[in-house]
């Protein structure tokens, strides 16, 4: 018998229909029937009525920073020094003053995110000759808290590099040991200046643990795509297709066309992901190409009102709608991507054995033997709830309501 059954909604904006669910797999889904709410109850399970809203998958954060959050604390003026290094000093002088500690401030962040509709994590988690693992602790506690309730990957993240501070890559490798499941690394020419000892490092790492690496790129233009032609050299020389993700990498989409195609290309060859926080700018994400190359491409909120930066509002609805604006999408076939991207293109990043989406026409995750983790939304299309991003939302993980009207169940 089927675990639950969702009645009265509408998968992808599409007709009435009613989802049963077992052991956390879509089994079923059936033309919505009105006479069968009775009879669907003994012995059915749960049952939840979708009042005929939307169904969608569950959101996928594939770029934040769990340790780095001030969400539900009060605001405060933003202090930060321009570069990644002045803003890492920034939040290195201030996380350990807030109004309450980090763990407290870690788990608050990722119960909001699930309430608002993400079930599907993978967050950064700082480990450095300051923070020590204590950062890191912090996200897998809350991770713990949380277990049944989202899926949360933890990437052990080297912020101040692995070169400038004797002892950063010991404290990564003492992460990694610890349980933390993708391999960090960040601007190797920019930041510690010596790529080649940087990637060494990093993939080394990842070899060792046969963990996953991701990357943050913030570097501008041909040095940029220096940095990811040596990420692309590693990928291929270690046979870990698959197996990286870089994200950010804004900056190089603005070289030229010979360098966007190139790019595109090796990274479809060699199964390079990337993880976009939708920026605003001239340099924006060839999203279209790169979906339609086979490029894996996920979305995600970066840190959370902290000290970095005072945006963030642990809602990945808000941040579909910055994406589809960011993009310049007004068509709804084209805003729908953008949903698609942020839930499924995530997906696909956290748990290779998902389909990519190939086109803007694709619209997966709710099909017979998918995973059964759901946001339901109201609206008149999936375009109409990105716009209006309304608080009616229930949120089903695996089959079981996990959040409903913005409150954890």
């Amino acid at each position: 018998m089927p675990s639950s059954i969702i009645r009265n909604v509408r998968p992808w904006g599409g007709n009435l229909s009613d989802v049963t669910v077992t052991d956390g797999l879509i089994s079923t889904v059936t033309p919505h029937d009105p006479g069968a709410a009775q009879a669907a109850m003994p012995g059915a399970g749960t049952v939840v009525d979708g009042r005929g809203r939307l169904l969608l998958p569950s959101f996928s954060d594939v770029h934040v920073h769990l340790d780095s959050t001030r969400l539900g604390l009060p605001f405060r003026e933003h202090t930060g020094a321009p570069g990644v290094w002045g803003m890492m000093l920034n939040d290195r002088n201030n996380w350990r003053n807030a109004e309450t500690s980090i763990g407290e401030r870690v788990e608050t962040t990722l119960q909001m995110m699930i309430e608002r509709g993400t079930t599907r994590v993978r967050s950064y988690a700082q480990v450095d000759v300051d923070a020590g693992l204590e950062r890191f602790e912090a996200v897998a506690a809350a991770r713990e808290t949380h277990k049944d309730r989202a899926d949360v990957q933890i990437i052990a993240f080297p912020q101040a590099g692995l070169l400038r501070e004797q002892g950063s890559a010991a404290v990564l490798d003492e992460a990694l040991k610890a349980g933390a499941d993708v391999v960090g690394g960040i601007d190797p020419c920019s930041l510690d200046r010596d790529p080649v000892k940087h990637l060494d490092i990093v993939f080394g790492l990842a070899e060792k643990y046969q963990l996953p690496v991701d990357i943050h790129l913030h570097e501008p233009g041909e040095l940029g795509h220096f940095s990811a032609d040596l990420i692309a050299e590693r990928t291929r020389a270690l046979g870990m297709q698959g197996q990286v993700t870089i994200s950010h990498g804004y900056p190089l989409w603005g070289v030229s066309e010979a360098h966007t195609r190139a790019l595109i290309e090796t990274w479809a060859e060699l199964d390079i992901s990337t993880a976009t926080v939708a920026p605003g700018g001239r340099h924006q994400l060839p999203l279209a190409q790169l979906v339609e190359a086979g490029v894996r491409v996920g979305l995600g909120e970066d840190g959370q009102r902290d000290y970095w930066s005072p945006y963030g509002n642990a809602d990945m609805l808000d941040r579909t709608w910055q994406l589809a604006f960011t993009s310049g999408f007004r068509a709804d076939e084209l805003i729908e991507h953008a949903m698609a991207v942020a839930t499924m293109g995530g997906a696909s990043i956290l748990d290779r054995s998902t389909p990519r989406l190939r086109s803007a026409a694709d619209r997966p995750g709710t099909q017979p033997s998918d995973v059964a983790s759901f946001i339901l939304l109201p609206g008149d299309s999936v375009a109409a709830a990105v716009m209006d991003r309304p608080a009616d939302r229930t949120v089903l993980h695996r089959g079981r309501v996990v959040a409903d009207q913005l409150t954890l169940v």
